[in-house]
């Protein structure tokens, strides 16, 4: 039998990046998983590769800004697999800039994508697992930023700040339900987020490319070393798989030592 065989998992911004990665290792523990994007198309495909390896998985259209969208899509997945067990909040977007010249507009997006998000995601899930007590585990992606700050990040930072007190609450409210939260806190992960970041935070910072990765992403590891997908899709089934609530309402820092607790 394999880990999570019979579970039923809905995982946010699943069609690329670390959210497709653990939606994979998801499937491949026998898991029936739900890829939910904002990009229909991508998170169809997506779910088609898990189907044509020999697991199930559904693309859903979610746009987690949306309440009406997040309540139908996560009631369609219920419809589909009959439960809901796990959900891993993971939509996210970077923009940067200095808090001076942050507009208002996207410091509500990221916080709308980021916090808002979590929140609308774990209210609609609560809603199944609740049921009867039968339980389930919530795990948000944080950063390393739910812990330290960076220069160009303020909203991206007050937002993983966020998650960490919105996953302890859940921890204490959910017990009695049998409910259990996380906070993965990636390091930087080499997506096509991060990579993104890179010629922006070059321009910002007036410094090379290769500073940027050298001196300002992985400065602080202890073997300069880019986190993985991988590594956070492990951390993330080890997550889903603990027995018990003896883990519960913790942030686990996956960073090659950048943030060490």
């Amino acid at each position: 039998m394999s880990s999570l065989d019979g579970k039923v998992a809905l995982v946010t911004g699943a069609a690329s990046g670390i959210g497709k990665a653990i939606a994979g290792l998801y499937a491949k523990h026998g898991a029936k998983v739900a890829i939910c994007d904002i990009n229909r198309q991508a998170a169809d495909a997506a779910a088609a590769e898990i189907n044509a390896a020999g697991g199930r998985a559904l693309g859903v259209a979610m746009d987690v800004t949306d309440e009406a969208a997040v309540d139908a899509g996560t009631d369609k997945v219920v419809a589909a697999f009959g439960a809901l067990d796990i959900l891993v909040s993971n939509a996210g977007v970077q923009i940067i800039n200095p808090i001076d010249q942050f507009s208002y507009a996207d410091w509500k997006k990221m916080l709308a994508i980021h916090l808002d998000g979590g929140f609308l995601t774990t209210r609609a899930a609560l809603r199944h697992m609740y049921q009867g007590d039968r339980g389930g585990i919530v795990i948000y992606m944080g950063s390393v930023h739910s812990h330290e700050a960076s220069k160009l990040k303020a909203p991206y930072v007050a937002a993983k700040h966020g998650l960490l007190g919105l996953a302890r609450t859940l921890a204490k409210e959910g017990a009695p339900h049998n409910v259990r939260s996380h906070v993965i806190c990636p390091g930087f992960v080499r997506t096509p987020l991060v990579e993104k970041q890179i010629p922006e935070q070059a321009k910002e910072l007036g410094i090379g490319e290769d500073e940027v990765i050298r001196n300002v992403m992985l400065k602080d590891t202890v073997d300069g070393v880019f986190t993985t997908v991988e590594d956070i899709a492990q951390t993330a089934l080890h997550l889903a798989t603990f027995p018990s609530a003896a883990l519960t309402g913790q942030s686990i820092v996956v960073s090659h030592g950048w943030y060490m607790q």
